[in-house]
């Protein structure tokens, strides 16, 4: 029980969750239910994007999960347009996701914003 405390307060300090927990309340909290779900797990490997992932890597992942990388995963999850048949698997695989595809994807709105035309 006391490594599930440990993991949840630094999961907590990680995305900063005493500020964030102001702007998204509930949705912060599911977030980090999921993420102490998941880096407690005993399994060898999870399904991410539909392809077995070992559990080590996603753990690693999650656990560097900080405050910038929440508002971009509920901003994907709000301009998301499609039917989500199962949320948690989603939202496991944008927070997995989100340190890899962060900048990208902000990259893009800036492309987007100024005419598209992406500098090379």
């Amino acid at each position: 029980m006391d490594g599930i405390k440990a993991y949840r307060e630094l999961i907590m300090e990680n995305i900063e969750y005493s500020i964030l927990s102001v702007q998204y309340g509930g949705r912060l909290d599911e977030i980090v239910e999921l993420v102490l779900e998941t880096v407690c797990s005993s399994v060898d490997s999870l399904k991410i994007a539909g392809k077995l992932v070992p559990t080590e890597i996603v753990k690693s992942r999650l656990l560097k999960l900080d405050a910038s990388h929440i508002p971009y995963v509920l901003d994907c999850m709000d301009e998301n347009t499609t039917k989500v048949r199962n949320i948690k698997a989603y939202l496991l695989t944008v927070l997995f996701n989100a340190s890899a595809t962060m900048e990208s994807y902000y990259q893009a709105e800036v492309n987007h914003d100024f005419g598209g035309h992406e500098r090379r």
